[in-house]
């Protein structure tokens, strides 16, 4: 008996980046949001510092890193009320999100709800656990028999990000159907309106939102795109004590021990604003050169209030705005990812050097000539 899983979206992009590639200019690669810039000196001073790992690391984390959590949460999210027993570090926050809905117990019958364009691994964690998903934002939709329900915000690929209002609906909805809420809000550092110039989007944990019970509510981070650590996989989760031991109890089973060295690299990152602040500013510098050049050259950029993608359309068929792009040597991802509807929105990824933005906007000037 075999997992009945999708085909890999990434392996049908392959010929298209073939058809880039052969520029010759050579390719700009827009498609994946994968850090370019170095992970900051003093995160790195932290993990080498603490490279004399020889003992077993700890999954809870250690009492440094929690605590750092629980102060992060407070000084950046507004969530002054978490200790650390309601926070444990991850291995990134990817491998979290594909194995909450079988570690909840989920199974065939039950129901877990995504956004509609939503991150893939929300629905391959509801295939690993054998449960059915339904894609909606209308929490009037969502069925009775759902177990958990995955929002994101800021969106990815739309970069749509949700008020205190929208999520304080959707963790209503959920608690009276007695399912599990998780937020996922990596890019919650990366908000592009006015009223994030000083703090991070909204929190599924704002006492706004939840209105001081956390039971049943969730909090996925990675600070892979605040901080340039992807390579490090270093998340973590925060929200219901209830929940947090009980996956912690699954985590100390399965042996998923976040690395020492990690552990110590993160207490660094949270602690350090400034870093974080000048990595804002260069993907703000180049958000500001793409977007325009996209308008000019026929697309219109819709949502994309948050994170670090443009979610732009011509009104044609993503694959074959895919197609386009590509014989100007430019990589980006169609939306049919990110949905079951045809799309007609393709993903523009700024994460690429200034160079790269620069070619970018060069080759799509020259298309709206």
């Amino acid at each position: 008996m075999s997992l009945r899983l999708p085909d890999y979206p990434w392996d049908s992009l392959e010929p298209f980046a073939e058809r880039a590639k052969a520029h010759e200019g050579g390719v700009v690669d827009l498609s994946v949001g994968s850090p370019v810039d170095p992970t900051p000196v003093v995160i790195r001073d932290a993990l080498a510092a603490a490279t004399d790992a020889h003992a077993y690391p700890l999954t809870v984390g250690t009492p440094a890193l929690r605590e750092a959590i629980v102060s992060w949460f407070a000084r950046r999210r507004g969530v002054g009320d978490l200790s650390v027993a309601n926070v444990l570090p991850t291995i990134g926050s990817k491998e979290f999100i594909a194995g909450l809905a079988l570690w909840l117990g989920l199974g065939p019958g039950d129901v877990v709800v995504q956004p509609r364009l939503a991150y893939p691994t929300y629905a391959i964690g509801a295939a690993l656990a054998g449960a059915a998903i339904v894609s909606s934002d209308d929490p009037a939709e969502w069925p009775e028999n759902t177990r958990l329900v995955w929002i994101n915000s800021p969106g990815n690929p739309n970069g749509r990000i949700l008020g205190v209002g929208q999520l304080a609906a959707a963790v209503a909805r959920a608690r009276e159907l007695g399912a599990v809420i998780a937020s996922d809000e990596c890019y919650a550092e990366l908000g592009w309106a006015p009223e994030y110039e000083q703090t991070a989007t909204p929190s599924i944990l704002d006492p706004r939102v939840i209105h001081g019970e956390r039971k049943s509510v969730l909090c996925v981070y990675s600070l892979s795109k605040q901080s340039n650590l992807a390579g490090y996989r270093a998340g973590f989760v925060a929200g219901c004590s209830e929940l947090i031991a009980e996956l912690l109890a699954v985590r100390k089973h399965l042996g998923t021990l976040p690395p020492a060295p990690i552990q110590a690299a993160m207490v660094t990152a949270l602690g350090d604003d400034e870093h974080v602040r000048l990595q804002r500013e260069l993907y703000r510098a180049r958000r500001a050169k793409l977007a325009p050049a996209l308008e000019r050259a026929g697309f219109r950029i819709d949502d994309s209030d948050g994170g670090l993608y443009l979610w732009a359309t011509r009104g044609t068929d993503a694959w074959q705005t895919v197609a386009d792009l590509a014989d100007l040597g430019i990589l980006v991802v169609p939306g049919t990812f990110y949905g079951d509807e045809p799309s007609v929105h393709v993903r523009v990824a700024i994460t690429a050097t200034d160079a790269a933005i620069d070619t970018a906007v060069q080759r799509l000037d020259a298309l709206s000539k």
